[in-house]
């Protein structure tokens, strides 16, 4: 089956009331282009300044096997970071939702079906992995590093702004975090809660500074993975740190969590790394 294209969120589900799908249909997927939302961060496609990926988990997985008997899944999925286009969440949800009456002769049969498909609408490799519910795999975990949430700061600034983002003359390697992180949906205004890491080295990132400036994105509108290159590119053009990780875990909505990192050539996050309020 073939994927429509569009340059806009003009036909995307997101926003819209929407049938629930009845039957198998891989044509509910809608990719949204990365370019134009990387065009005003001076990002240049096939010239990506990091490496990374969109990894999703989907807890709202279902099919039945040969006999018809439903089974149920978890599945973690992880989309290149080059890939020419995301996946709107909403219509990747009315996928997923698709399946619930389809018909598989074993769990690979449903890996190969979600790789093509979810390949074919991102225009890049799609890996997936299917866990049971109770999978040690799925249990939350802390993050890494230093928490910045319980400086005392005063804020006022609730749009992100990079002149927060200072430097000193140390060099250090260090991992910080905040679970302070929102922002909201560029279509439908709900907020996106999340927690973000940032591993470096590099000039030592003064923290009340860096808190600031997490906390601007609160009435940012943007996609998910917009929000981490934004953070990426900031710190890189004001911090011009040696190494750099950015990963941002997303709360879940709609059955569906989003968790993108970028980071330099090299760089990986801490793997199987899922929060409680995922």
């Amino acid at each position: 089956m073939s994927h429509p294209r569009p340059e806009t969120l003009a036909h995307a589900p997101l926003g819209r009331v929407s049938a629930y799908p009845e039957h198998y249909d891989a044509g509910l997927l809608h990719p949204i282009p990365r370019a134009a939302n990387r065009r005003p961060l001076g990002i240049e496609e096939g010239a990506l300044p990091f490496v990374g990926e969109d990894e999703w988990h989907a807890f709202e997985l279902s099919w039945l096997n040969a006999r018809g008997k439903p089974l149920v899944a978890v599945a973690r999925f992880r989309l290149p970071a080059d890939s020419p286009d995301l996946i709107e969440s909403k219509s990747w949800k009315l996928y997923l939702n698709s399946l619930n009456q389809a018909r598989f002769a074993s769990r690979a049969q449903v890996v190969e079906t979600l790789e093509r498909d979810l390949a074919a609408t991102a225009g890049a490799p799609v890996s997936v992995e299917l866990f049971g519910v109770e999978d040690e795999a799925l249990m939350p975990r802390r993050l890494p590093g230093t928490c910045l949430d319980d400086l005392d700061i005063e804020v006022s600034d609730y749009s992100p702004s990079a002149e927060h983002l200072r430097v000193g003359d140390e060099i250090v390697e260090e991992t910080l975090t905040s679970h302070l992180l929102k922002s909201n949906c560029p279509v439908t205004g709900q907020p996106d809660w999340g927690s973000v890491l940032i591993r470096y080295r590099g000039p030592r990132l003064d923290r009340e500074g860096l808190l600031r400036y997490l906390i601007g994105y609160r009435q940012h509108q943007d996609f998910h993975e917009h929000c981490v290159e934004h953070i990426y590119m900031d710190l890189m053009t004001r911090a011009r740190p040696e190494r750099l990780l950015v990963l941002a875990r997303y709360v879940r909505r709609g059955g569906l969590d989003i968790s993108p990192w970028r980071a330099t050539p090299g760089e990986r996050p801490p793997e199987s790394l899922r929060l409680a309020r995922q």
